[in-house]
């Protein structure tokens, strides 16, 4: 499967942006699809995750209550919405799909267990 993330830009603190992440290629509906970003000099890391059917999330604890993520099976896209937004959260931005069963309750916080990534949209949000 490919992935096309988009965007990105740049707001302001408190603003919202949504990125969206097109696929391509293989059922789309067979893949948990992730968030992550990286900040410049530190690791990527995880944000969120969607099921097969959209029905369950999670989140990286420093965005719940202000990010969600979605998807749209129909359309082949998954979406993340991200409201107040903080400097924080500026970061590069990738889509990633898994067709990796879990494997414990954590799995999806690794991005070892995404098979198949974006090439990233970038994030910027200023004070």
């Amino acid at each position: 499967v490919q992935l096309q993330a988009s965007g990105g830009g740049l707001v302001q603190a408190g603003g919202s942006l949504r990125l969206s992440c097109a696929a391509s290629g293989r059922t789309f509906s067979g893949y948990r699809m992730g968030w992550f970003r990286q900040a410049p000099g530190m690791e990527r890391e995880f944000v969120a995750v969607v099921s097969r059917d959209g029905g369950t999330t999670y989140y990286i604890d420093s965005v719940k209550g202000r990010f969600t993520i979605s998807r749209d099976n129909a359309k082949n896209l998954v979406y993340l919405q991200m409201n107040s937004l903080k400097p924080e959260d500026t970061a590069v931005y990738y889509c990633a799909a898994s067709s990796f069963s879990p494997v414990d309750s954590t799995w999806y916080r690794r991005a070892a267990n995404y098979n198949y990534w974006g090439q990233g949209t970038e994030v910027t949000v200023s004070s």
